[in-house]
């Protein structure tokens, strides 16, 4: 049996967190107190358990509090940083970790989202079709506030589409990315990874994609922040 891919983990930390500021004003979203810690504390934990060695954080709004924290090291891995000196939306934050990965191909995640999964076989089958973007997409009560997807034959079809309300197929926000993904992307310096990139292209990207079942959250509204609390065990 052959040994899963090497490969770095980008985490997206710099975004602006508009939607959480009534609740958390004083800091970058992903830092927001969950459980007695810091939310990118459980999302970094996570990667860590999976064995993933090297981090690429890509951070903007108040990185510097997240650089304070974590330094060059957390539980093992090592950390590197991705500074955006202007906000480039996640397609343009993307565009830069990538660059600075030292693998040729990096599992990409939301520092404000946790999905507990084991990505290393999801990396291996994504270098194993030969496409160059890999999706995570995972089942939830209600598609409509995320966008649905569509999984055919270990493809995407469809990504991010508005419908009604009601449970469906969502993009769990993990992708897996060969270093070189983004590096013929024409436009913006900003622009969006999902609506601007993806979402135009998915019947040209034809993304390799997978369902999953593991725990989701996402604390980017003040409902799921406070239900994480909750939901996601004391630190130990």
């Amino acid at each position: 049996m052959s040994m899963p891919p090497d490969f770095d983990a980008i985490v997206l930390a710099g975004g602006l967190g508009t939607r959480l500021r009534s609740v958390v004003a004083d800091r970058p979203k992903p830092l927001a107190p969950v459980a007695g810690r810091p939310f990118l504390d459980h999302v970094l934990a996570h990667l860590a358990e999976v064995g993933v060695q090297r981090v690429v954080l890509s951070i903007g709004y108040l990185g510097a509090q997240i650089e304070a924290r974590y330094g060059d090291r957390f539980q093992g891995m090592s950390i590197t940083y991705s500074r955006e000196s202007e906000p480039l939306g996640t397609g343009g934050a993307l565009k830069q970790a990538l660059s600075c990965c030292n693998t040729p191909y990096a599992l990409a995640l939301n520092g404000d989202t946790l999905l507990r999964c084991d990505p290393r076989g999801f990396v291996a089958r994504t270098v194993a079709s030969g496409k160059r973007l890999g999706i995570l997409t995972r089942e939830v009560e209600d598609a409509g506030r995320y966008g649905r997807c569509e999984l055919r034959d270990g493809t995407v079809v469809a990504f991010g589409e508005k419908t009604q309300p009601g449970p469906g197929l969502i993009n769990a926000g993990v992708y897996c990315l060969h270093r070189g993904a983004l590096a013929d992307h024409v436009g913006p310096a900003r622009f969006s990874f999902e609506r601007d990139f993806v979402g135009p292209q998915v019947l040209h990207l034809r993304p390799y994609g997978e369902k999953v079942d593991g725990y989701f959250i996402d604390i980017g509204v003040p409902e799921d922040l406070a239900r994480a609390q909750v939901e996601l065990p004391p630190w130990r």
